[in-house]
């Protein structure tokens, strides 16, 4: 007699059991037979045995059918692009991405081409489709050599050609070429970064004429690789505390570069650990027993055989979580010596007989001047990463225009991702953020390159500011669409969480973000105190708005007023001129209870944190608004101004600022979260036209961008 819960084992483990069916088939009988017994087993009760009879019965009874592995077609679910679930554009995609890249769209369109033609790039096909990104399951030293044989076949097809030139019009197609090769990979475009505009622009900016025709001319053409040797083990965001130290010998006419102690070991030196032969060593100057603080010089660490330079030790800094495309490395210097001339000496020189001499007599005017040509590399990381929000909102926002989940009946098709109110309120934000962000972003672009002596110090606070808020938002942004896109987007063909952990490091380089906010503060902080100390009215960096009455918002808000953009700017003019009133009283309440100066701002850092951000979001809807002015369409104008206000509503909606110091009253705030879910809906029919209009071209998105069931079937599993 057997039990139901015997049978049940025996239904589960039958193949095993019995490996000749006609067995099973003589036991039939003899669980009809238990059947009475188990019914009257209180242990073995269960309404479901005649059931569980009847299927045992079915299966030792029917025909063995011949195996079959063909996948049939079937209408549970088929794949419809994007299109089919967007309304038509309502206003020119061309004209508006022209808007959105600025400049130069012929020579993304032919670097976009070049890498997706070459089996360099692409990593897979998927029927006539490629897919080109960086194959990341490749070992370190795999993806090193990858990229730099990516870097040689860009040189071959003339990619890098007048590299160099100061003309306005070659730094935008340079900055162009630079910003669409970081689309494909961040380990490619660092380390072109690193030998170009780091090693290159040291030389450029930093140096005269003797360096610039020595060396300008031989790194364009790749004869030699460059690396930057600013950060240490002990010091990082404090260049002025770097202890690595040079001295000069007038016998000789040398330098002496010298490493004494282990934090002074240069640390994350990008192309260091395998490929540089030549870097620029920023050292602390001694001359005569004093120091000249931090200069700047050329000195080989390889030969032309890639062997490693008398008196240089070099490691590698080994696997990291992004970005191991790119050879980091330290370097250790033994009182190396290196020619007089090696010094970058535009700001400041040593004579053959050892004096020291520099047009520049204040130390600090002169550490600002040799870190002003450095600040090319917030710029360039600002609109880098506004590039990598592109993607991941291209990707998210393309799946959730054909990806289907859940019916409000069984007699319903599944709803469209897109078509939740939720899903929308999760990523067009982002999408309205990302497009203020890169037209700020287009805007400090042309200012830094257009920019005069007097334009100097705006670039620097624009830049700290833009490098902190758009690397935070690009973090954001990218994990909000990974989370979005379920299980698809863990995938690395999926591009999203690899861009993650390629990119997170770029809230560190060129400054800590939140050191960076501080610094944006702390210069706003010394002009407004100028300006009450000499009584004059401000004047720069869009604080002109200060020298007037506080603006004053309606108190009852609707819908019409919040898209107001005279609203929307009162709104953060009136928290930026808040916070920068509650900054300085702070501070001068620190000092007066006798605190330092400089211990008054480290202690007053939330507020000045808060200041950068409202500083930087008030400069970011100026541009966006410059940029509707800007559009001579109607109807791009109705598209950027419906972003615009999701950019601004959203910030006040999520900014606890707003509420914290009274510039947003609670109803007011509630009438602001309502509004952002209904312009939500408002953007959705034109959600596909507005990331359409980043111009990526599919190779460069992941495969749920497009028909995933297909890139997901049996015909395209790689062997």
């Amino acid at each position: 007699m057997l039990c139901t819960r015997q049978i049940d084992a025996l239904l589960i483990d039958r193949n095993e059991e019995f490996e000749d069916r006609s067995k099973l088939v003589n036991l039939v009988p003899l669980f009809e037979g238990s059947f009475t017994y188990a019914m009257m087993a209180d242990e073995c009760m269960t309404s479901r045995a005649p059931w569980r009879i009847q299927v045992l019965r079915k299966h030792l009874t029917q025909p063995v059918a011949a195996a079959s592995f063909a996948i049939q077609a079937s209408a549970c679910l088929s794949y419809a692009p994007p299109e089919a679930n967007s309304e038509k554009p309502s206003f020119d995609t061309s004209a508006m991405r022209l808007l959105l890249d600025g400049h130069d769209l012929e020579a993304r369109d032919w670097a976009f081409e070049l890498m997706a033609k070459s089996d360099l790039f692409v990593s897979r096909r998927v029927g006539d489709r490629v897919f080109a990104s960086p194959d990341f399951n490749e070992p370190m030293d795999e993806q090193r050599e990858k990229t730099f044989e990516r870097i040689r076949f860009l040189a071959s097809k003339g990619a890098f050609k007048d590299f160099f030139s100061t003309s306005v019009e070659k730094l935008l197609r340079r900055t162009a070429l630079f910003e669409t090769i970081g689309i494909f990979d961040h380990s490619l475009v660092i380390k072109l970064g690193v030998h170009f505009h780091l090693w290159g622009g040291s030389i450029l900016f930093l140096g005269t004429k003797r360096h610039h025709d020595k060396w300008l001319q031989i790194t364009e053409d790749l004869q030699i690789q460059g690396c930057f040797a600013m950060t240490e083990l002990g010091h990082g965001s404090n260049v002025r505390g770097i202890e690595t130290i040079t001295t000069y010998d007038p016998l000789t006419q040398e330098f002496i570069i010298d490493t004494p102690c282990e934090s002074a070991q240069k640390y994350w030196i990008g192309g260091a650990a395998k490929h540089a032969t030549h870097t620029v060593v920023f050292s602390q100057l001694l001359i005569n027993g004093k120091s000249e603080s931090v200069h700047a010089f050329i000195c080989q660490i390889r030969d032309a055989k890639g062997r490693v330079c008398p008196g240089i030790r070099i490691a590698d800094c080994g696997h990291k979580t992004g970005l191991n495309g790119v050879d980091n490395g330290r370097i250790w210097f033994n009182k190396v010596r290196i020619p007089r001339e090696n010094l970058l000496n535009s700001v400041a020189d040593v004579t053959p007989d050892g004096q020291y001499v520099s047009s520049i007599e204040d130390p600090d005017q002169r550490f600002g001047a040799f870190m002003a040509p450095l600040t090319s590399g917030r710029v360039t990381i600002a609109m880098s990463a506004i590039n990598q929000a592109k993607l991941g909102l291209a990707t998210a926002l393309r799946y959730a225009l054909t990806r289907r989940a859940f019916s409000q009946s069984i007699h319903l098709p599944e709803v469209l991702l897109l078509d939740y109110p939720s899903h929308q309120h999760r990523l067009l934000p982002l999408l309205a953020k990302t497009y203020a962000m890169n037209f700020a972003a287009l805007d400090l672009k042309k200012l830094y390159f257009n920019k005069s002596p007097k334009d100097v110090k705006i670039v620097h606070v624009m830049s700290s500011g833009f490098k902190a808020m758009f690397t935070w938002h690009s973090m954001r942004t990218l994990q909000e669409c990974r989370e979005a896109c379920g299980g698809q987007g863990l995938k690395t063909e999926n591009r999203i969480g690899q861009l993650k952990a390629e990119h997170d490091v770029q809230s560190t380089f060129e400054g800590d973000n939140n050191v960076l906010m501080q610094q944006v503060s702390k210069a706003l902080l010394g002009d407004y105190f100028l300006a009450r100390m000499k009584g004059r009215p401000m004047k720069g960096m869009g604080l002109e708005h200060l020298n007037g009455p506080p603006p004053v918002l309606p108190k009852d808000l609707n819908s019409a007023v919040l898209r107001d953009p005279i609203f929307q700017l009162s709104l953060f003019q009136l928290k930026e001129r808040g916070l920068l009133e509650r900054l300085d009283e702070q501070v001068k309440t620190l000092i007066a209870s006798g605190k330092s100066t400089t211990e008054a701002l480290m202690m007053s850092y939330q507020l000045a944190e808060d200041l950068g951000k409202a500083f930087s979001e008030r400069t970011v809807l100026e541009s966006i608004l410059g940029a509707e002015q800007q559009a001579a369409d109607s109807n791009i104008q109705g598209v950027l101004g419906l972003l615009r206000t999701l950019y601004v509503l959203s910030e006040a909606d999520e900014g606890a600022v707003f509420l914290r110091y009274g510039f947003l009253s609670p109803e007011q705030s509630q009438l602001i979260h309502r509004e952002v879910a209904v312009i939500c809906g408002e953007l959705r029919p034109q959600t596909l036209h507005l990331i359409e209009s980043f111009g990526i071209p599919q190779p460069f998105l992941g495969p749920i961008a497009y028909d995933w069931v297909e890139a997901n079937s049996w015909n395209n599993v790689n062997p």
